[in-house]
């Protein structure tokens, strides 16, 4: 294996696995955590409802899992990069409810992930294709 390409498979990883566990931590912050302490960190929490919370946790956990399990099995490693392009959508759909909102000091975040998830799609659309 050529050295540049095992460095780019090492990124990946990190990436994935930063990306993955971010992505779980918010889930189980938003199943376990009152909506009122979700609110102290998340301010739209506090004004959604608590069923829209859970949803945004079941997406979060997903993402989370299908950066990581894939490539642990060794199985299907193309949804590594579909669930690395759905995050930058996820993120891309965060930046704009945040930016409705007024809560533009929130975006700097989103823009982040979704660079990140943006290359680790890009890095495993090529490894697998």
């Amino acid at each position: 294996m050529k050295k540049q390409s095992k460095l780019l498979k090492m990124s990946l990883w990190m990436v994935q696995i930063l990306l993955a566990v971010t992505l779980i931590w918010a889930a189980t912050m938003k199943w376990v955590q009152p909506i009122n302490q979700l609110a102290t960190m998340w301010p739209w929490t506090g004004d959604v409802s608590p069923e829209f919370v859970k949803l945004t946790a079941c997406i979060d956990l997903l993402g989370g899992l299908g950066l990581i399990v894939p490539g642990l099995f060794q199985t299907k490693p193309q949804l590594i990069a579909f669930t690395a392009a759905g995050v930058v959508a996820l993120m891309i759909s965060a930046i704009v409810f945040h930016v409705t909102r007024g809560e533009t000091s929130s975006v700097g975040f989103n823009a982040v992930f979704a660079l990140l998830a943006l290359f680790v799609a890009w890095g495993r659309y090529l490894k697998t294709t």
